[in-house]
Parts: C-alpha cells; structure tokens; sequence
C-alpha cells in the first residue's frame, strides 16, 4: 500500500495504542490568506491535532454553518484555489511526513479541475483522504471509484437520519474511516445530546470496523474528552475558523490569530488524553 493509503490507518492504530482518542482538525485552505493559512496549517501537529481535515474553498458550501461559509469567502477573496490548495498540502508533506491530511469539499471545483489531474496532484502533494459531501454513493463512478483505485481514501458521512438500509450503502466504498455528523444540521450551530450520539455510533460499529469519527458541535476540550470511549476522533471545525475570525475583527496581527488558533488546538487536545 502507498503512503498515501498508509497514514491514516497507522495514525489510528497509534491512538489505539496510546488509548487516546484523535483530534481532527478541521481549517480551511488560504484563510485568512495564503501565507497565514500554510503557517496554521504547518503548525497544527506540534499544536497536537492528530489528523487534519483541510477545506477546499468553494463558493457555496451548502452542508456547512455561518462560520466555515465565512472562511470560504474569506479565502476565496485572497485568491484561494484548489490548485493552490494543493500546493499548501505539499509545502505541508516537506515539514511532515506523518499526519493524514483529508481533503473535504465539493464536487464542482473538482470537476472544472478534472479528476484525473486531481487525484494525480494529490497523490503528488502528500493527500490521504477526500471527503465530498455532495456525492452520494448512487455517483460513486465519478470520483470514488477512481479515488480508491489510485489509494486515497474516501471518507464518507453518516448522520443521525442514516437509517439501518441506508447504512449499508454508505459503507459499501468507505475507507479510512467512519465521519459520523452528529446532527441533523449544518456545522457550528448546536451540539447534540451525547446520548444519541453513542446510540449512533454503536449502531455504526455493527456495521464495520472502520475507526469513527464524530463532528458537528464540538467546541471544547470537555466535549473531546466526552467522546473518549465512544467515538476514535473528535473533529473540531467551526471553533477553529471563528478564532480567524475574531481576531480579524479585533485588528490583532496575523502572528497573533496563529497563536490564538494553535493554542485552541492544544487545548482541545488535552481532552484527548
């Protein structure tokens, strides 16, 4: 298997070992701009996410909340692209070798783009995993089939309407692991009760074996830690981005919204442990 293939699964396996759950990371690429974007990015695993979810600035990015839509915006007025987003990845893979990187986003970019430049791009630019919410397995022939076929893995979603038909299907071309979205909803908005989210994800596990992670709603080192014993990762998204944010609404300089976004990260990672 490739190292593309690889990272993911050993990066799971070594969180099993250490009897700890993950943190997924989740920023998007070029904001608030190109060069603080790679320094955030660049800087995340000594901040001690375990993984890292990278967005793919698009326009209308329709399954998440006000403040991801906010950093795509963001983003995209600074010139982001998905050929730049790439080459944030492989600037990234010369400073480290070992974090998953998935690539979560939607079909159209990657369409103008062309999928065969794109899954070739990725593999050279160091991408573990895609997540394109707006592909359904019906569509599987128009980027999961080719995405598994050249070893990235394709992470797909489940959400509390998943039911037990419908699982199946979800799972048929998964890999890597399991995104469990744990409400009904869009990102950053509320979270869910901690109750429903162990019936689901118990549910989930009769179905395969895959690692799963939980997001949606998880803003604090304390809801980390609830998912310990439940879910493999916990991903943390919106809370990240409003940092960018917030800092760009104080006037704080960029140096200083970097350090106020690692230091976000190393404290929901101590509720990993």
């Amino acid at each position: 298997m490739s190292r593309t293939g690889r990272r993911i699964s050993d990066r799971f396996n070594l969180l099993k070992s250490q009897e700890r759950i993950g943190l997924v990371a989740f920023v998007t690429a070029g904001d608030p701009d190109r060069a603080t974007g790679q320094e955030i990015l660049n800087g995340l695993p000594a901040a001690g996410a375990d993984l890292i979810e990278l967005g793919m600035p698009f326009s209308d990015p329709m399954a998440d909340g006000p403040a991801i839509q906010l950093a795509n915006l963001r983003a995209l007025g600074n010139g982001a692209s998905l050929a730049n987003t790439l080459k944030m990845v492989a600037e990234f893979r010369t400073l480290d070798d070992e974090t998953p990187i998935v690539l979560m986003g939607y079909y159209n970019p990657i369409h103008c783009y062309g999928v065969p430049r794109f899954l070739d791009d990725c593999i050279t630019a160091g991408v573990d995993g895609l997540i394109i919410v707006d592909l359904p397995p019906e569509e599987d022939e128009e980027l999961c089939h080719p995405c598994l076929t050249a070893g990235i893995n394709w992470i797909r979603l489940t959400t509390p309407t998943t039911d037990q038909a419908r699982l199946g299907t979800v799972l048929k071309n998964s890999s890597g692991f399991v995104y469990h979205v744990s409400i009904a909803g869009i990102t950053g908005t509320r979270s869910a009760d901690l109750d429903d989210i162990r019936s689901a994800v118990d549910r989930i596990r009769t179905r395969t074996d895959l690692p799963i992670a939980v997001g949606f709603g998880i803003r604090s080192k304390e809801q980390v830690r609830e998912m310990a014993g439940t879910a493999d990762a916990a991903v943390v998204g919106s809370a990240l981005v409003d940092v960018i944010r917030a800092g760009l609404e104080n006037d704080a300089s960029k140096d200083e919204i970097v350090r106020n976004l690692h230091g976000l990260v190393r404290d929901l990672a101590s509720g990993t442990r």
